[in-house]
């Protein structure tokens, strides 16, 4: 399983060895699905590339992927949201599907080999977190995503309270 904010950054070789450029984002589709990661290339001008996820293998501290031809060219999609590109997804409002507000989405956690999102990280602000801390929401459904917020089916795991939906993430098995 792998956040955004611990993905980003991550170097990205090819077969060869060579350095290709960063992951700088992910995509997300509208069904709720991590489909790309978006490589900020090497350089001075550094393209952005949309990188498949069913094409990349994940070491320790890099990514590496066995042909760079399958990158393909970033143009910013009407059908894909990004946390922080084109259709950001960062920082926008979080709702439950009865209208209470959640907060503000913060990070993802996903399955990196098939693009699942499993939790989303929500936040209250800067004082908030370091009081209370940030939470993660599980979805059964992907949430609707609309211009200005995210609606989204809210499980109350534990206590039913707004401060604890959800206990922990799903443990993945062994690979």
């Amino acid at each position: 399983m792998r956040t955004f904010s611990l993905l980003k950054d991550m170097p990205v070789h090819d077969g060869d060895g060579r350095l290709l450029g960063v992951i700088s984002d992910i995509c997300i589709n509208e069904n709720g699905i991590v489909s790309h990661y978006l490589l900020h290339g090497k350089g001075l001008v550094g393209k952005k590339y949309m990188l498949p996820i069913k094409d990349v293998f994940f070491g320790e501290n890099a990514i590496t992927i066995k042909d760079r031809n399958i990158l393909i060219p970033y143009k910013g999609n009407d059908q894909v949201y990004t946390m922080t590109h084109g259709k950001p997804l960062e920082k926008i409002k979080s709702f439950s599907q009865n209208g209470e507000m959640l907060g503000l989405l913060d990070d993802v956690y996903f399955m990196e080999e098939v693009g699942t999102i499993v939790g989303y990280e929500l936040t209250d602000g800067f004082f908030s977190d370091i009081s209370k801390g940030k939470r993660v929401i599980r979805t059964p459904h992907p949430p609707k995503i609309g211009k200005e917020n995210i609606i989204m089916s809210v499980n109350k795991l534990r206590g039913g309270h707004s401060h604890d939906e959800m206990s922990e993430l799903p443990k993945q098995g062994p690979r």
